[in-house]
């Protein structure tokens, strides 16, 4: 069926989804607004992520059952899918090969276009979306993608034109709250419970942060707070460390962007952006967007909405 054809449905429903390394997860745009369904993927106790392998085959298990609570409309107009990590030559997981299997299939059943993303657009469209600030699909911003697979700052032309500007040197920022969060007693995604024990932590010494270029070291923080705890430090004086230091490693990171992209937005995606005094602290020093909480971590909200505006012809995409 032409495009067109498409465009002249009396209702439009979009289908996005995405398979990262820890979280199935679908959405549906729908003209009544959003459903979103989504499901971290099950990790052993003490241990810090998963195997390729292991995802794949979790995320198989799960995906036909999120579908089904989805209750899918009688007609879609369109199926989006996040296929890669990001969107350039030899970004690759075979975790999201799940989610682009599903979503082909899903394309020839209901005869409708498939469109291909990155999950990193996925949760760049999220965050412009969920923060309410529709203005930056109509203008260049900065955008930064916090999380356990990715600590990455980026120059967004539009939400289809990402380009990176400064990224993690080693280990991302989730990994180093996620390896201490493990050590301290935490599950697995350890976000929620390093931000709660660093509440009441304090740590009053200045991090020594490690530049070059633009771009930043984590890795030195993980020695230090191995430091600390072999000290005999509370727990929540070494939650506070690890959140602290992130937060002054993603200010310098901006100071030396902005040097360059003076007075650009700045849009905070990824889930480690959930965390309460990050969240504060990038606030108040750069008056930056945040993702909801409920879309900051991995979701196919995002994807939907790419979807919606890909099919709808929105000036990112022509």
């Amino acid at each position: 069926m032409p495009m067109g054809c498409w465009l002249l449905m009396p209702e439009n429903n979009f289908l996005g989804i995405d398979t990262s390394n820890y979280t199935t997860s679908v959405a549906l745009w729908t003209p009544k607004g959003l459903v979103s369904r989504r499901k971290l993927l099950p990790v052993k106790a003490g241990v810090c992520g998963l195997r390729q392998s292991d995802a794949v085959f979790l995320h198989q298990k799960q995906f036909p059952t999120l579908l089904e609570d989805l209750l899918l409309p009688s007609a879609l107009t369109a199926v989006g899918v996040a296929a890669r990590p990001e969107d350039r030559d030899g970004s690759y997981m075979p975790c999201f090969t799940t989610g682009d299997s599903f979503a082909r299939v899903l394309a020839l059943a209901f005869g409708c276009p498939l469109y291909s993303f990155s999950h990193q657009q996925g949760h760049v469209a999220a965050g412009v979306w969920s923060s309410g600030q529709d203005e930056l699909t109509e203008q260049p911003f900065l955008a930064f993608h916090v999380s356990g697979g990715t600590t990455e700052l980026m120059y967004a032309k539009n939400l289809q034109n990402l380009t990176v500007i400064g990224r993690s040197l080693d280990i991302n920022a989730g990994q180093l709250i996620d390896r201490v969060g493990v050590r301290l007693g935490c599950s697995f995604p350890c976000g929620k419970q390093m931000d709660e024990l660093a509440q009441n932590g304090r740590y009053s010494l200045r991090h020594k942060i490690y530049m070059r270029d633009g771009n930043c070291s984590f890795s030195g923080f993980e020695n230090q707070a191995q430091a600390l705890l072999e000290r005999g430090e509370a727990a929540e004086t070494v939650a506070f460390f690890v959140i602290s230091a992130v937060g002054q490693a993603l200010c310098s990171m901006l100071d030396t962007a902005l040097e360059r992209y003076s007075g650009f937005p700045v849009l905070m995606v990824g889930g480690v952006c959930c965390n309460s005094l990050l969240r504060l602290l990038l606030t108040e020093r750069y008056g930056a967007y945040f993702a909801a909480p409920e879309f900051s971590g991995d979701n196919a909200a995002g994807i939907a909405y790419l979807t919606k505006r890909r099919t709808e012809g929105k000036q990112e995409w022509r």
